[in-house]
C-alpha cells in the first residue's frame, strides 16, 4: 500500500540495547544498527522510538507495557497485528509474549518476534487492508 508524505518523514525503530559508552555517555541501540546518543532516561529495551528520517532525533516513545500495539515480525505468526496480553519470563530460556488479535483470538510467540507499533489500539502506522489478522482458509476463499 501507500505510504502517505506526512508518514514517510518518520521510522518506528525497536530498542535492542541501552549502554553507557566511553566518558559516560548513554546511548540506545534500535533494531536497524542506528546508534542514538544521549536518550531520554525513560527509554527502554523493547521500547519503540519514532525517529525523525530528516534529523535523527526522537520524536516520540511508545513504551513496552501490557496494552501497547503490537505487530509480529518473525516466526509462524509473521505479519499480525494485536494488543500484548502479558509476558511470561522464562530464565534461562526465551521470554514469551501473548498477544489478542482484532478477532479475538490470543497467540503466543516468543518476545524477540514482536514489535511495538502504538499505544492501545492505535497504531503509528498505516496498516494493510486486512489489518493484520489471519484468515481461516475459508474465510481466505471468500
Amino acid at each position: 500500500h501507500r505510504i502517505e508524505s506526512k508518514e514517510a518523514t518518520y521510522k518506528l525503530c525497536k530498542v535492542t540495547k541501552k549502554c553507557m559508552g566511553k566518558n559516560k555517555i548513554p546511548f540506545v541501540v534500535t533494531h536497524d544498527g542506528r546508534t542514538i546518543r544521549y536518550p531520554h532516561p525513560d527509554i527502554k529495551r523493547n521500547d519503540t522510538v519514532k525517529l525523525n528520517l530528516e534529523t535523527g532525533d526522537i520524536e516520540g516513545v511508545v513504551k513496552f507495557e501490557n496494552g501497547a500495539s503490537v505487530m509480529i515480525v518473525g516466526g509462524n505468526n509473521i505479519g499480525r497485528v494485536g494488543i500484548l496480553q502479558h509476558v511470561e519470563k522464562h530464565q534461562g530460556s526465551h521470554d514469551i509474549a501473548h498477544i489478542k488479535d482484532a478477532s479475538n483470538h490470543i497467540f503466543a510467540t516468543r518476545l524477540s518476534n514482536i514489535f511495538i507499533i502504538g499505544e492501545g489500539k492505535k497504531p503509528m502506522i498505516s496498516l494493510l487492508k486486512g489489518n493484520g489478522l489471519r484468515l481461516t482458509p475459508l474465510e481466505e476463499l471468500n
